[in-house]
């Protein structure tokens, strides 16, 4: 169905006119979503009706921002209204606001602004507590933390209403898991939206934004919409889970409760030199920029310029001007100059704001050669890949390294890394560079292509190792490696780096000839070209992936039904043999759990909560991500 006249509507909203249908309209709610959509008609105003029969019209009037906030903006005429079916059924079909566009519709704002890149790199009973039982999770040192720095401080534990708040998210998520995508209706994704909107009240943006990752999982799953991809609804319910069940338990701390505005503290003053740029596009509409740059001491940074508008905005945003501190400079020239911040104001994860008291001066650029950028590349790959893989709620950083054309596979590039004398060991494993966004509108593809036909040429290449995959980064930029002679030939101008989403790489710029490799280099592969080993593809661990997107897809019956079948067997023995006996025992118990429903003499369920179900399915899900993640690093070595 089209959805595309229906404006946003907030989660609180559309929960409570779900919350007001009586039992036996709730039934049929899901039939009168699928029926209402195309129906919508934009009037002159801004306002959409939605015309059900000759009796009833559904109206809904968005405030300034967009968006209906308040119950009062979706009306209807019949008889029941406001406690109808016709308005709930607009609403229900209605695209949900992001929390981004919320936080527009606020009449009030301070000082900290939406992070919209960020965007979908985290109870009834009243009582304090309540909720699933977990272990106890400890702060973590802070990354950078040595001897003679304070020790860090413990996180602060959840208050009485976010351990309200994270326990009714964890009911709900508990609830909508058991029920899958084949009974996870309407009414299942309303109470997923009301407790996402309690999480939000209670300031747990993360749990916020997973709830809503969630139910819209489960709307474009029950549209079989093209994009939706099962594999991300497993994660989006681990994701929920995770944090629901750990802030309910007590956990506390930043990294659980999330940031739906971005904060930004004094840095004082900063010299930063750019890496290189990297086009934006969200699910959600958005588009830009973000211009990654490294400061004197090593540190990361980045500036953004990420605002509604899609793919148009992200191809344009490439050469904007930079909005900080009066600089006169685009984002093209700062990916390859620099700038010297006083009054810097830089959030958590090293974005710089752009405050009143900011002000910039630009620098001279400096090559990927130099310091502090060349640090960058200094690491071998798997050992800068396995650090930046142990953390588990961390996003991976910028990985460098020096790398051999082999050849195409598809649209990624196949390499080999080069070691410190610039030969390719006989051992290397082939390493994957896909493009970092593979839009056909943006030259990621195309630039990898074009390297791909010169076998044996050198690169030097900046990128976001994949956590999902084997032996696999996201290439953002390229550039010359020192002192190779069959290597890239880059304009001056380009100061010894291609930014992969902006620059087209020509013919011009390769060499002409062919590789004269050193003596002693493993060069290109000899005959036909493959992707090398895949310890994460020859892993048993997909009968695990297999068995939780199995209760994603159908729910807790689906895993009983597998229970009572031959699945059981054929999990076990094949994972015990490659030595995965924890995944083996895990997916075991949620099969078991799957098929407990204890009934008293007359039939009735003793025990019909989902809470035990859903620890177990959550246990197996986070020992299959910690397992993939370990093969994931083992495969770049």
């Amino acid at each position: 169905m089209s959805t595309d006249l229906l404006p946003p509507v907030a989660p609180e909203v559309l929960a409570e006119a779900v919350e007001n249908l009586t039992a036996r309209l709730r039934k049929k709610l899901d039939a009168a979503i699928e029926a209402c959509a195309s129906e919508a008609v934009a009037g002159p105003d801004g306002s959409v009706s939605v015309r059900f029969g000759e009796d009833a019209v559904v109206t809904l009037r968005p405030g300034p921002s967009g968006v209906v906030t308040a119950a009062d903006e979706a009306v209807c005429g019949c008889l029941l209204a406001p406690r109808c079916l016709h308005r709930a059924a607009v609403l229900g079909a209605a695209p949900l606001a992001d929390p981004e566009q919320l936080a527009a519709a606020e009449p009030t704002a301070d000082a900290a602004v939406p992070d919209p890149a960020r965007a979908g790199a985290p109870p009834e009973s009243g009582v304090v507590g309540a909720g699933p039982q977990a272990p106890a999770v400890h702060g973590t040192t802070t990354p950078g933390a040595g001897a003679g720095a304070p020790p860090p401080t413990a996180p602060e534990p959840p208050t009485a209403a976010q351990l309200r708040a994270s326990a009714a998210l964890w009911e709900a998520a508990a609830a909508a898991l058991a029920a899958g995508v084949a009974a996870g209706g309407a009414v299942v994704q309303a109470e997923l939206l009301r407790a996402a909107h309690s999480a939000r009240l209670a300031g747990l943006p993360r749990g916020e934004a997973a709830a809503l990752r969630v139910v819209r999982g489960l709307r474009a799953a029950r549209e079989r919409s093209a994009a939706q991809r099962l594999g991300a609804l497993t994660e989006a319910f681990r994701e929920l889970l995770h944090v629901a069940g750990l802030t309910a338990s007590g956990a506390g701390g930043p990294a659980l409760t999330g940031t739906g505005r971005r904060a930004y503290e004094a840095g004082g003053s900063l010299r930063v030199h750019g890496l290189c740029r990297e086009p934006v596009l969200s699910a959600t509409g958005y588009g830009g920029v973000v211009t990654h740059l490294v400061g004197a001491d090593g540190s990361r940074y980045s500036v953004s310029d990420v605002r509604p508008g899609g793919l148009a905005r992200a191809r344009g945003a490439g050469s904007a001007s930079v909005a900080l501190g009066g600089a006169v400079l685009d984002h093209a020239g700062l990916a390859r100059g620099g700038l010297r911040v006083v009054g810097a104001t830089v959030s958590a994860d090293g974005r710089l704001g752009a405050g009143r008291g900011v002000q910039a001066t630009p620098l001279r650029g400096i090559a990927w050669t130099d310091e502090p950028a060349a640090a960058l590349f200094a690491r071998p790959a798997a050992e800068a890949v396995a650090a930046l893989l142990a953390d588990p709620e961390g996003e991976p950083e910028l990985l460098g390294c020096d790398v051999r054309v082999v050849g195409g596979a598809g649209e990624h590039l196949l390499v080999r890394e080069l070691s410190t004398d610039g030969t390719v060991r006989a051992d290397a494993p082939v390493l994957r560079l896909r493009p970092a966004h593979p839009h056909p509108e943006l030259p990621h593809t195309a630039n990898l292509r074009r390297l791909a036909g010169c076998p044996g040429l050198a690169i030097r290449v900046l990128g976001r190792p994949d956590p999902d995959r084997a032996a696999t980064l996201g290439a953002l930029a390229v550039g010359p490696v020192p002192g190779a002679r069959y290597t890239l030939r880059l304009p001056e101008e380009w100061l010894g780096r291609a930014d992969l989403g902006y620059d087209r790489l020509q013919g011009s710029h390769l060499p002409d000839g062919t590789p004269d490799l050193p003596e002693g280099d493993g060069g290109p592969l000899a005959g036909p070209i493959g992707a090398g080993a895949d310890p994460l593809a020859e892993s048993p661990l997909w009968r695990v992936r297999r068995l939780l997107e199995t209760g994603v897809a159908g729910g807790r019956r689906a895993v009983a039904e597998a229970a009572r079948g031959p699945e059981p067997l054929g999990l076990r023995g094949p994972l015990r043999r490659s030595g995965f006996g924890a995944a083996a025992d895990l997916a075991t118990a949620l099969a078991v759990e799957a098929d407990r429903r204890p009934r008293d003499a007359f039939g009735r369920l003793t025990d019909a909560s989902a809470d035990r179900y859903a620890w177990a399915w959550l246990a197996s899900a986070t020992h299959l991500g910690a397992a993939e993640r370990s093969l994931v690093a083992a495969s770049w070595s």
